[in-house]
Formats: C-alpha cells, structure tokens, sequence
C-alpha cells in the first residue's frame, strides 16, 4: 500500500498513460488470442523454414531471436519520431496508439504473417494478387519497391543526422550516411543469422534501455503529462490545415497502425518453425512497439505543454531535446543510440525486403550472391540517389517522410483487404470483421489525406467536399467486397 502511494505519488498520477498502458497489455492477452483463435493455428504443419530451408532467407531460428528481429525490424523512427510528431495533435494521440495498435497494427502484422507462412513465406504483393487480383499484385510489386526504397531513406537520414547532430558535429553527415549504406548493403546481402541474427541482441539493448530510461524519468521528474479528460484539443502549430483526421492517423503509423510491418512479417515467416509462434513474434512485438510509441507520445506531451514553443521542432530534434534535458550524458548516450538503433534496424530490413519483392516476381533464385548482387546494386543506387536530394534541398526530408507515411498506411489498407478476402473465403461466420472495420477505417484516412491535405488535393476543394468523396469511395470498396465476397459465397 505504502509503496503504490509513492509510486503515484512521483508520477504525477499519469492515470491516462498507466491505463493505456494495461490495456496495450490486456489487449495482447484478450484480443491477441482471439486473433489467433480466427486464424486457426495448426501446430502439426510443416513451416517453409524446415522444407524450403537454403540458409539464406529460409532460416530455422529460434522464437526469441524471431521476436527481436521482428520488433526491431518494425520499430523504426515511425513509434518514435511518428509518435513525437503525432503527439502535436494533443492527447487524442493515446487513443489513436492504444486503439489502433490492438484492433488494428496486431491484427494486421499477425495476419499477414500468418498468411505468409501458409504460402510458402510469400512476399506482401504475391499475397494481394492472390486474394485481391493481379492487376493488384503488379501495381502493388511497383509501389512495394517505391516503398521499401523510401524506408531505406528515411532510416538512413534519420540516424545519420542524429550522429552527426549528437556525437560528431564537425564531421560531414554525408560519412554517416556511407557506413549505414555499407551495413545495409551486407544485411541486405547475407544470410539472416549471419548479420541481423548476430547484432540485433545489441541493438534491442540499447532499444529496450532507451524505453526504459523515459519511463523512469516519468518516475523521478514527475511531468504533468497532459491527461485525456482534459480536452483533445489540436495542439499541432498549423492546426488549420491539418486537423486531426486524418493528418493524426497519418503521422503515428508504425506506433497504430503500419503497411511497413507487412513486408517484415513475411520476411519473418521465412524463419518460423512453428505456426504456435506466431502470436509472441507478430501480434506481441507490435503490442511493445504501441507501448514505445506511447511512451515517446506522453513524453512529447510533457515538453510540448511546457514549452509549445516546441512544437515547431521536428521529431528526430525533440528525440535530442527529451534525452538530453532529462539524462546526464551517458542515459542521453544510450536513448539517442536506442533512437538510432530503431532507425537502422528497420533500414536494412526494409531493402532485404525490396530485394526479395524484385527476386519474387522477376523469379530470380537468392541462393548464390552473385544474384543477390544483381538485384541489390540497382536498389542501392536509387536509395543513394534519393539520400542525396533528400539531404541538398531545404526541406527535403519533410517532402520524403510525408510521402513515405502516406505510402506507408495506404499500404496497410490494401493488406488489411487482402486479409479480410482470407478470413472470409476460410472462416465461416462474420470473423472478418476483425480486419474489415481496420480496413475501411484505413481506406477512409488514406483517401481522405489525399483529398484534405493542403499539400495534396485540398489545396483545389472544400474540405467538407473531400470527406464526403473519401466517404462515397470507402463505401464503394466495401460493396464490392460484399458483392464479391459474401453475396456470391452465400
């Protein structure tokens, strides 16, 4: 008794953030095991890892390394930088990361994991073409390796510059930006276990000590977070141009909801010896991701309600702003690396992805390098390209993370329909539900992104003009899927 009073007693209470928090976890226990219990696990099947094995992509590896590598792989800048910029919309932002997360991210990674492991590990776009169509599957191959070559410049900018800014202020980032290129280039080219296997363990330790190290200064500095019953106002600097929705559902992806994710899962799926795994690695890795993204938003909250002059800063600056205002140097060292680490480990994932994506559909064998090479070059080449403008021009960055967010959710709307045409066309009853709500949800956002932005169409419409728009074509695609899917398979 005595020892829960001087908990809350030195943390402010904090009651919006410690309920989110329980119920990040309740959700994993609840809602993730009835996930599951849709997907119908068979724990006698044999996985892709043990019959396709050839010590590249096909790996067998163990569960906690699988897990590490999955977590990693999604928690790039987007729970952090996303979250921090995302927390700019005011406390609506804990809602959007709790809810979304369980109903929607877990949902998402579990199932399109799960799929991918019933289909021999088959990459994202082989996926939507067979459930969606192949005129989907060939536009989606193109937009993946737009996608994946955009992630790889964000998680390159993004830690070279806090390298640069942090630790070397003297030294050209552009030398930053050449040693992740080259640790990309042998993640990208070797096997699995060989690279990302060894030096995840380090890098989730410094990921791991980073959230830690916030949650702690919640305990000692006792911030007066900013709690949701005190109004959801919109505290973004631009507020006008961008309300809340769905600019909020935008900029916090890869802590709700994220399309990236996908491409990962199947990535891992290649690695499974199990289909009981699946759980702990897809659905529970994007549980800890919500909680790190939640985290980073209440921090965020904290410094924007005492100083709003901070909201004009961008995300990987207020990274350098919470550490360095709350640590003494040695825990500022390790959150920064923590940010850094989540960065890279997406980076280098995201290109294996593109590698594998472009092997996929031009039917190209991964076993021998010399073939990996010729697929990875050309990759590489765009990216560096890409790096260079976004690093030159003024605003550079700002125009390739708004693309790449974009891109990034209407991702995971096209995956969240493939995966409701799954559940249907397997399960009786209305268990596609689950992804369906998501998926009209994200269909909604991302029409309406396009149709409200001020730096998209809603520079040339009414704003009422583009919900109602987004809201007609949200209603189309689901009689379709209706039509197609449910009216015909009654």
């Amino acid at each position: 008794m005595y020892l829960c009073a001087f908990f809350f007693k030195n943390t402010n209470i904090m009651i919006t953030f410690w309920i989110s928090l329980a119920v990040l976890v309740l959700g994993y226990v609840v809602y993730g095991a009835f996930t599951e219990k849709v997907f119908g696990i068979d724990t006698n099947r044999e996985t892709p890892a043990t019959r396709l094995s050839d010590g590249v992509d096909y790996v067998p590896m163990k569960p906690w390394k699988l897990f590490l590598i999955q977590f990693l792989n999604i928690a790039g800048v987007g729970p952090i930088c996303g979250a921090i910029m995302g927390a700019q919309f005011g406390t609506a932002s804990y809602l959007w990361i709790v809810l979304g997360c369980i109903f929607g991210g877990a949902v998402h990674d579990y199932m399109s994991g799960m799929i991918s492991l019933r289909e021999d590990g088959a990459s994202l776009p082989e996926i939507h073409g067979k459930y969606l169509g192949n005129g989907v599957k060939q536009f989606m191959r193109g937009f993946m390796v737009f996608l994946m070559i955009l992630v790889g410049v964000v998680f390159v900018n993004t830690p070279a510059q806090l390298l640069q800014s942090q630790f070397a202020p003297n030294m050209s980032v552009y030398v930053w930006v050449v040693v992740i290129l080259i640790y990309y280039m042998l993640a990208t080219l070797l096997p699995i276990d060989k690279v990302i296997g060894k030096i995840y363990p380090i890098f989730g330790f410094l990921l791991i000590g980073m959230a830690v190290a916030i949650v702690a200064a919640f305990v000692i500095y006792r911030p007066a977070i900013p709690e949701i019953w005190e109004g959801m106002q919109n505290l973004n600097p631009k507020a006008a141009d961008n309300p809340i929705f769905p600019m909020m559902f935008i900029s916090i992806a890869c802590g709700a909801v994220s399309g990236f994710h996908a491409t990962q899962s199947t990535l891992v799926a290649r690695c499974m010896v199990n289909e009981s795994q699946g759980r702990r690695i897809f659905y529970g890795a994007m549980i800890v991701e919500g909680i790190v993204a939640l985290i980073w938003a209440a921090a965020a909250s904290y410094f924007y309600h005492d100083n709003p002059a901070l909201l004009s800063e961008s995300g990987p600056a207020m990274v350098g702003i919470i550490a360095n205002r709350w640590f003494p140097k040695a825990i500022a060292v390790v959150t920064i690396l923590g940010v850094i680490s989540a960065a890279i480990t997406s980076g280098d994932t995201a290109l294996r992805s593109c590698r594998l994506i472009m092997a996929d559909f031009m039917n190209i064998e991964q076993k021998s390098l010399s073939k990996r090479l010729w697929v990875a070059v050309p990759i590489f080449a765009v990216t560096a390209v890409f790096l260079v403008l976004s690093l030159a021009a003024p605003k550079g960055f700002a125009v390739v993370w708004q693309y790449f967010s974009w891109a990034n959710q209407f991702l995971s709307a096209i995956t969240l329909w493939a995966v409701t045409v799954y559940i249907a066309r397997n399960k009786t009853g209305m268990y596609y539900l689950i992804s369906l709500i998501p998926a009209l949800f994200m269909t909604m956002a991302t029409t309406s992104f396009l149709l409200v932005s001020k730096t998209s169409l809603g520079s040339f419409m009414p704003r009422t003009a583009g919900y109602v728009i987004a809201a007609v074509f949200t209603a189309v695609t689901l009689a379709i899927f209706l039509r197609k899917e449910i009216v015909k398979k009654a």
